[in-house]
């Protein structure tokens, strides 16, 4: 039986790295039950059982030696390397030292005050041989990549840690650790990250994963260093979400590919394809370590040589071997304009289509960069297998804005979020409605942030909904981007902000607060207390609309919980919450 406490204690695998001999794969395992994440390795031939190795979180290796963060400060299994007074965030070890990323020391008074309050994360090193640690670069570093041959840093750098306007004039450069020379390579695109080196003959590189538009997703860019021309790598059809650098030859990136995963080499285009979801990636160019779940198994971790069959390594959640899952099926369909879409639908444990109709509940994903793909669909957040198990038919659709259908699929929703998107979505429920799939007087909704917007937007449109949950979601997008964390992002896909011109404004269009009177869909409003994402003022204000205009609705607010819930009294709360809500309504 599944519980919402087995949910909440399952161990989830990230962070995979492998040894210089390509023989042992090291990951992180972490459990919301446990908040101290530990630090597992396995053969990469999957021979000899995984082992538990540390408490430990970031594992790397520097030839066959392991390093890891706790604490926040750099361990081997002997212990820390040495004491720094404030949290390491990142590290690379190398031959002779190690590089870290950590802000100065945590002032004792925690007073804000705007002007005085920006910290940059600097990057310094740690001689091994003479124990000295010195700063290496002084502006706020987001990302270093050594070079293979450690005679070199690629470092990503913003002029402020705020992430706007910092994650929009993002820098590269390139540090001689011989020299000590800095060399700026340029601007480059939008919240740049995942710096990686590749040779190219005698000519080095940088390549780095970008957003070339605030709205469509990444691509890769390639820097050759001699040049320092920024080139988007990346072809119109493909959606990157990793980079992994290799010991040779162009580096690796993960893509996601409708409701699959593929692994391509930069130029070259693909070298494997996994039917599910992958989302991690390390690799020396001839071996492969991936995170890997599939429709009916949890994410474990999968090695091999590219381009053959992997061995699954880890097996992390063994608890969920006995459960019956609800069946998952694969979707595709026309929009209403005619443009290719897909889907999950997931059915109740032991049910087929010929059982219908069901109850229907739709979860639009967040981002909206983000997408459904075809792996174990359960979470903290009322998830696909979570709500099938009650009973309930699961539509998981990926409408325009998401990945894995190339830059102009994703970009689409710029300035319009809520009108192709939501026509993607409606589309979908009425092709299951008209193939007796779903029952059309017991439709339910329910998403998470971008999906918590459409779930409020779809209830001002259109009263078919019996039930609704807005999970950390946008009612108003002007108001998102003068108080979110990175407003302009938020302002090109509402398609303005409260301060251009004279109103009306486009985003009152877009926003669900201006259709509340059209509401008479009861809605679960949940939303963490410390949310910098969306703010909680974002829930409160739908909240007073809702009560206004006499909608049943609840308010439930987690004191302590940013964007995401990761307490455990939390989850089990809004795990029960929302089974308990869709059974009384659906």
């Amino acid at each position: 039986m599944l519980t919402a406490e087995l949910i909440a204690d399952s161990r989830v695998p990230s962070n995979p790295t492998l040894s210089a001999d390509g023989r042992w794969v090291a990951y992180q395992v972490d459990t919301i039950a446990d908040p101290v994440p530990e630090i597992w390795f396995a053969s990469v031939d999957g021979r000899e059982e995984p082992r538990r190795l540390a408490e430990g979180s970031m594992p790397k290796w520097s030839s066959n030696s392991l390093y890891f963060l706790r604490d926040g400060l750099i361990h081997t299994v002997d212990g820390p390397l040495f004491a720094w007074r404030s949290e390491i965030t990142a590290f690379l070890p190398m031959r002779e030292r190690i590089v870290f990323i950590a802000e100065d020391e945590t002032p004792a008074v925690a007073i804000r005050v705007w002007s005085e309050s920006l910290r940059p994360a600097r990057l310094r090193s740690f001689d091994r041989r003479t124990g000295e640690i010195r700063t290496l670069v002084d502006e706020h570093v987001v990302g270093v990549a050594r070079r293979q041959d450690d005679g070199a840093l690629a470092v990503l750098t913003w002029p402020t840690p705020e992430l706007d306007p910092g994650g929009l004039e993002p820098r590269l450069s390139v540090l001689d650790l011989e020299t000590g020379e800095r060399r700026d390579l340029g601007r480059t695109a939008v919240e740049a990250t995942s710096p990686v080196w590749w040779r190219n003959g005698e000519d080095w590189h940088v390549a780095y994963l970008a957003t070339p538009e605030m709205v469509g997703g990444w691509a890769v860019f390639d820097v050759p260093v001699e040049t320092a021309e920024h080139r988007n790598m990346t072809p119109e059809s493909a959606c990157p979400i990793r980079l992994a650098q290799v010991d040779s030859g162009a580096p690796l990136m993960l893509v996601a590919d409708g409701l699959d995963t593929a692994l391509h080499r930069l130029g070259s285009g693909e070298v494997a394809f996994w039917r599910g979801q992958a989302d991690a990636v390390a690799s020396n160019g001839e071996v492969v370590a991936i995170v890997l779940s599939t429709a009916h198994r949890p994410k474990d971790v999968h090695c091999g040589p590219i381009g053959e069959p992997l061995a699954r390594v880890s097996d992390t959640a063994p608890e969920f071997a006995e459960i019956t899952w609800g069946a998952q099926e694969r979707l595709s369909y026309k929009a209403s304009d005619g443009l290719a879409l897909d889907g999950l639908l997931v059915l109740p444990p032991g049910k087929t289509r010929d059982d219908g109709p069901f109850s229907l509940i739709t979860l639009p994903h967040g981002g909206p960069y983000d997408r459904y793909a075809d792996g174990f669909r359960l979470g903290w957040f009322p998830s696909a297998q979570w709500l099938a198990l009650a009973g309930h038919a699961v539509f998981l659709p990926n409408a325009r804005g998401g990945q894995g259908h190339g830059h102009e699929f994703a970009a689409a929703v710029a300035g319009r979020v809520g009108l192709e998107e939501w026509s993607d979505l409606e589309t979908g429920i009425d092709l299951l409605v008209a193939e007796g799939v779903a029952d059309p007087d017991r439709l339910g909704i329910a998403g998470w942030s971008h999906g918590g917007f459409v779930s409020a937007w779809a209830v001002g449109r259109t009263r078919r909904f019996k039930a609704a949950l807005m999970g950390a979601g946008i009612c108003d997008w002007g108001m998102l981007a003068a108080t979110g964390e990175f407003g302009p992002f938020e302002a090109a896909l509402g398609g303005s902000t409260g301060w251009e011109g004279t109103g009306p404004h486009r985003h009152d269009r877009l926003s669900p607060i201006s259709h509340a009177s059209e509401i008479e869909t009861p809605v679960l409003i949940v939303h963490g207390a410390d949310d910098t994402n969306v703010p909680l003022s974002q829930a409160e204000f739908f909240h007073r609309a809702l009560r206004h205009f006499g909608v049943e609705h609840d308010f439930v607010v987690y004191p302590g919980e940013g964007h995401s819930i990761r307490g455990r009294a939390h989850q089990l709360d809004l795990l029960r919450r929302t089974r308990e809500w869709f059974a009384r309504l659906l």
